[in-house]
C-alpha cells in the first residue's frame, strides 16, 4: 500500500464496524482489574494465584517438549507443506474484534494507532504512527501470552501471536489462501516451533525460561526454590543417562563389529583345501591363514579393551538411572503448586522474544510487528513456516552433516536445537543459546529465524552458522583464541589485521562455504578454506566429488589422508 492510495474499503468496513465495540471496552480508573479479570473468565482462561498448572498428561521424567533422541540421524523428509483445503480463520468477519476484545487499555490504543496509521496518507504522520505501533504491539501480546496455555483462546488471538495477522484484509488474496493453508499442529517431530507454541510450552514448564544477561532480584529460598534446583539436577542427570547410553550403543556396535572380524578370520584358518595327490589330506596353512593368526591376537586385544570400555559406560549408565529414580522420588515429594509458572515468568518471556524480534532485523531493519502485503513479499516456499523451516535446515544438514552434532567423549552426539519462528521482516537468524548451562551433553540449544526475510535459506543459514560457532567456543572455553575451529579463524583474522566483528565474519564466510565452495565454486580465501575444509567437512561423497573439480580440493583431500594416518587427526 503506497501512501498515496486510498484505504481498502474493506479494511475501512471492518475498522468502522469494529470502532462502536472498541469504544464500549473503554475501562475507567479502578476498573481494569475487574474488567480483565471477567473477560478471561469468559474466554476460559482463569488466574489462579497469577500461575499456570502443567498439562495432566505430564511426565516425572524429562520435562522437554521433545526430548532428544540421540538415534537419529538426519531430519524425515517434509511429506506435507500445507493442508488441502483452507482452515476459514481468516474468513470469519469478526476476527479483528476477536482478536483485541477483552485486552483493554493495551488492544484500544493498538486499534487507535492502526486505525490512524491507515487511514492518513501523510509521510510524516505515517512514519509516527508506524513507530508508535510497535510499542503497542507488543505490549498487546504482553496481554495475550498467559492465554496461549489455554486450548480455549480464539483462534485470533493465537494467530496474532503466531503471525502477525491482526486485519486479515492486510492480506493479498494469494498470501491469504495460503496461511490459510498453514498447517496448525506440529505433526513434523522436530522442535521448530511458533511463538504461540512456544509461550504454551513455558507457560506448561516443559521448556524452561531463555537465558538473559539480566539477573533478576535474588529469591528467598522456599518450595519453588527447591523445585528450580531439582530441576536443574534432573536435567543435568537426563544427560548423563542419554550421554552414557549412546556411549554403550557406540560401543556395543563396535564389539559386534570385532567380534564380526575375528570370526571371519577363524572361518578362514578353519577352511583347507583338499590335497590333491595326497587324498584325504589337506593343505596346511597359508601365508594367509598363518597371518591371520596375528590378526587374531590384536583383534582380541581390541575388543577386549572395547569390552572394557562397554562395562565401564554400562557402570555410569546405572549410576544415572539410580541418581534419576531417587530425584523422582524427591520431586514426588514437593508441593504440586511449585512446579508451575508465574505470569511474571511469562512476562519475562515475552520480554526477551521482542528483544529476538529486533535482533533478527537489526538496528535499521524494519522491526513493524503486523503483518502487511506492503511489507510482506514472500511466496508460500520462502515463508517462515515449520515445513518450508524444516526443508532448509535438512538441506544445511546434507552439506554440513556436523551443524547439529557435539562431541562428548569423542562420540558425535546429533541434538537439535530448539526453533523459534517470529513473525519479523528481519533477514538474520541467530544462536540464543548454544544448549543449556546445566546439561551442556545432551541439552538442545536455542536458535531464532524470523519468519518473513527476504532469503529464508540465507536467514536459516545465518543461525546454523551462530550456533556452529558458539557451541566451537564454547567446548574450546579459554582457549577458545588458540584452538580449533575459533582459534584457527581468530587468527586468520588476525594476521590480516581486519577490523570488525569476528562472528560477523565467520557467518559471511560460512554462507559462502555452503553456497558457493560446497559446488565447487571458489570465494574463499585459501586459507580460510583449508580451515572449514577440516573443522565443518563436507560428506565424504561431496569431497570425492570436488577434489575431481580442481587442484585446490584434491590438495585439501590428500591432507586428510596425511592426517588420518598421523596421531595428531
Amino acid at each position: 500500500m503506497s501512501d498515496n492510495d486510498d484505504i481498502d474499503p474493506g479494511i475501512a468496513a471492518l475498522l468502522e464496524q469494529s470502532e462502536a465495540s472498541m469504544e464500549q471496552d473503554s475501562f475507567s480508573d479502578g476498573e481494569d482489574t475487574i474488567a480483565v479479570e471477567e473477560d478471561n473468565s469468559h474466554m476460559g482462561f482463569e488466574l489462579t494465584n497469577q500461575r499456570y498448572a502443567k498439562d495432566d498428561d505430564d511426565g516425572k521424567g524429562d520435562q522437554s517438549p521433545l526430548p532428544v533422541d540421540l538415534s537419529k540421524t538426519q531430519f524425515k523428509p517434509v511429506e506435507k507443506y500445507f493442508e488441502d483445503t483452507p482452515n476459514g480463520v481468516f474468513d470469519d468477519t469478526t476476527y479483528y474484534k476477536t482478536c483485541l476484545s477483552g485486552e483493554g487499555e493495551s488492544a484500544q490504543r493498538l486499534h487507535m494507532l492502526l486505525s490512524k496509521y491507515l487511514k492518513t496518507e501523510d509521510k510524516k504522520d505515517r512514519a509516527v504512527y508506524r513507530q508508535n505501533i510497535v510499542a503497542s504491539w507488543w505490549n498487546f501480546l504482553r496481554s495475550i501470552a498467559p492465554k496461549m496455555a489455554n486450548p480455549k483462546t480464539p483462534m485470533p488471538k493465537r494467530m496474532a501471536m503466531r503471525f502477525g495477522v491482526v486485519l486479515p484484509s492486510l492480506f493479498t488474496a494469494e498470501q491469504k489462501d495460503f496461511f490459510s493453508r498453514s498447517i496448525f499442529q506440529n505433526i513434523t517431530g522436530e522442535p521448530i516451533m511458533y511463538a504461540d507454541e512456544w509461550i504454551k510450552e513455558v507457560a506448561s514448564g516443559r521448556l524452561t525460561l531463555s537465558v538473559t544477561d539480566e539477573v533478576g532480584p535474588s529469591k528467598k529460598r522456599g518450595p519453588g526454590a527447591d523445585q528450580t534446583r531439582l530441576a536443574q539436577l534432573i536435567s543435568k542427570n537426563s544427560g548423563k543417562i542419554a550421554s552414557a547410553d549412546n556411549l554403550v550403543s557406540a560401543k556395543e556396535h563396535e564389539r559386534e563389529r570385532l567380534e564380526n572380524q575375528i570370526r571371519d578370520r577363524l572361518n578362514d584358518i578353519f577352511s583347507h583345501s583338499p590335497f590333491i595327490g595326497l587324498e584325504p589330506h589337506v593343505h596346511p596353512y597359508d601365508d594367509t591363514q598363518r597371518k591371520a593368526f596375528a590378526e587374531i591376537a590384536n583383534l582380541m586385544r581390541t575388543v577386549q579393551k572395547v569390552d572394557r570400555d562397554c562395562a565401564g559406560y554400562i557402570k555410569e549408565l546405572l549410576e544415572a538411572r539410580e541418581i534419576r529414580e531417587s530425584l523422582d522420588e524427591k520431586a514426588q515429594g514437593m508441593p504440586e503448586q511449585s512446579a508451575n509458572v508465574g505470569l511474571e515468568d511469562i512476562l519475562q518471556e515475552m520480554t526477551t522474544i521482542r528483544q529476538m524480534a529486533k535482533m533478527t532485523c537489526g538496528r535499521q531493519g524494519n522491526q513493524f510487528p503486523v503483518l502487511t502485503r506492503e511489507f510482506n513479499h514472500c511466496n508460500d516456499k520462502e515463508t517462515g513456516f515449520r515445513e518450508n523451516v524444516l526443508r532448509e535446515l535438512a538441506w544445511i544438514e546434507s552439506i554440513d552433516p556436523g551443524c547439529f552434532c557435539r562431541i562428548h567423549r569423542n562420540v558425535p552426539n546429533r541434538i537439535v536445537p530448539y526453533v523459534l519462528l517470529v513473525p519479523t521482516y528481519g533477514d538474520n537468524g541467530f544462536c540464543w543459546e548454544p544448549f543449556d548451562r546445566y546439561n551442556r551433553i545432551t541439552s538442545r540449544g536455542r536458535i531464532v529465524i524470523p519468519m518473513y526475510p527476504r532469503n529464508l535459506k540465507i536467514a536459516c543459514l545465518t543461525a546454523v552458522a551462530d550456533l556452529r560457532w558458539q557451541v566451537a567456543k564454547e567446548k574450546a572455553s579459554f582457549d577458545w583464541m588458540s584452538e580449533g575451529l575459533t582459534g584457527q579463524y581468530y587468527q586468520y583474522i588476525d594476521n590480516k589485521k581486519l577490523k570488525g566483528d569476528l562472528k560477523s565474519f565467520f557467518i559471511e564466510d560460512y554462507i559462502l562455504w555452503m553456497t558457493k565452495e560446497a559446488n565447487g565454486t571458489q570465494k574463499l580465501e585459501k586459507e580460510v578454506r583449508a580451515i572449514f575444509w577440516r573443522f565443518l567437512p563436507f560428506p565424504q561423497e561431496r569431497k570425492d566429488e570436488l577434489k575431481k573439480r580442481s587442484m585446490v580440493y584434491q590438495e585439501l583431500y590428500q591432507r586428510d589422508i596425511n592426517r588420518s594416518m598421523s596421531d595428531g587427526y
